[in-house]
């Protein structure tokens, strides 16, 4: 397996997924998520395991998408544990993750909100 650059700080880990992404790296992008994490995508569903994770950024990646770096909101750390947001720029409503740090200090994804669409009303 290919080393790649671990994110020292939580904010880190959406620069990387930009940067990783845009190179069409979907090992480098899993390898930002915990073997156990938990990705709300595609809509509606969840992904589970960093592999299954790997497995669907290959897909998204082969359509050569485009992803623009977001400022990160502030930052909520609780011991090993941080919560990271962003405002998209796409219109999806919001972004969230919560992050663990790993025993190297470095951090890794756990759960990932990628967008938040509002339930449709009846």
């Amino acid at each position: 397996m290919q080393e790649y650059a671990k994110a020292m700080r939580p904010e880190d880990i959406t620069r990387l997924f930009v940067e990783r992404s845009n190179a069409g790296d979907a090992a480098g992008v899993a390898a930002l998520y915990a073997e156990d994490a938990v990705m709300a995508y595609p809509p509606g569903r969840t992904t589970v395991g960093r592999e299954a994770i790997r497995a669907l950024w290959e897909k998204v990646l082969a359509h050569r998408p485009r992803f623009e770096q977001e400022a990160p909101l502030p930052t909520l750390i609780s011991g090993d544990i941080a919560l990271t947001s962003t405002p998209p720029k796409d219109g999806a409503g919001a972004r969230a993750q919560v992050v663990r740090r790993q025993p190297d200090g470095s951090w890794l994804r756990v759960l990932d909100q990628p967008e938040f669409v509002r339930p449709e009303t009846a």
